[in-house]
């Protein structure tokens, strides 16, 4: 934390005012899903599809040449976001159209996610169980895949209703073939107001003025961008990789950053002790 007096500050204001004006915004992949697990890195929604039985060998290259090309240049802490976001267009563009050669069906999304090696990170139950519970609405903003992302918490069992998720969306013709990918793209810089214009989201939540932003790239931070009269915010950084290198940028960045943490133990504590479950 660079500034543990304002975080206090923002937690007790939290604590006092209650979960009636209490929402929590989130990013999916590498946020709420683990980036590792014993040395070894967990898939996005996006890479769950591209290491699919369901993707020809030819195509699943292509996706990781694109990665290996792109991912850099995403998380380059001396590049501006102005400069990556026409890079992100281009590389979103190009997985997407990618992906559609492959003719997915929409059938085939349940087994794809069952076989894949996505993991929630430890403590996503009570997570997503405090805040179903105490009716907070989640809003998980992505720059994945919705349909798969939608499945990850499906088969996790914690799809609550209080969820709402914007996301990259298929779109599948009547044959249940994936046939496009919905308007607006999101991308890793993008996530703001632009492509919220059309979702009545945050009004109809105008008297949730207060807010917990998770995410793990700085762009996440523009997510709650949308939300009418915010009063209180606090936003919590889920550093993962390149961890030197970014340090200094994420500190400056958000209230609270945490370095190679697998767990939401920090945020659960947080919401446990807002929430009066702990003194």
């Amino acid at each position: 934390m660079k500034n543990p007096e304002h975080v206090q500050r923002v937690i007790s204001a939290l604590r006092k005012e209650g979960t009636d004006k209490l929402q929590v915004i989130s990013d999916f992949d590498m946020t709420l899903s683990r980036f590792g697990f014993n040395g070894r890195r967990c898939p996005t929604s996006h890479n769950i599809l591209d290491n699919s039985r369901v993707i020809s060998e030819e195509g699943r290259k292509k996706l990781k040449d694109l990665l290996q090309y792109y991912y850099p240049i995403e998380i380059d802490p001396n590049q501006t976001m102005e400069e990556k976001r026409p890079l992100m267009v281009e590389w979103w563009t190009k997985a997407h159209n990618l992906l559609l050669e492959q003719k997915i069906l929409k059938s085939d999304i349940a087994k794809i996610v069952r076989e894949s090696e996505v993991m929630l990170r430890d403590g996503a139950n009570t997570f997503f169980d405090q805040l179903h519970q105490h009716n907070i609405p989640l809003f998980i903003f992505s720059a994945g895949v919705g349909d798969v992302l939608e499945e990850v918490l499906r088969q996790a069992e914690v799809f609550h209703p209080n969820i709402n998720v914007v996301a990259n969306y298929m779109d599948f013709d009547d044959k249940g073939v994936l046939r496009r990918f919905k308007e607006p793209l999101i991308h890793t810089y993008n996530k703001n107001n632009t492509v919220l214009e059309k979702t009545e989201h945050f009004q109809l939540l105008s008297s949730r003025t207060n807010i917990i932003l998770l995410g793990d790239s700085l762009g996440d931070l523009s997510m709650a961008d949308g939300v009418p009269n915010v009063e209180n915010v606090l936003t919590v950084g889920f550093l993962n990789d390149k961890v030197d290198e970014r340090r200094g940028k994420y500190r400056d960045a958000y209230d609270i950053v945490l370095e190679k943490d697998e767990t939401l133990d920090v945020v659960n504590g947080i919401l446990c002790y807002i929430l009066g479950d702990l003194n």
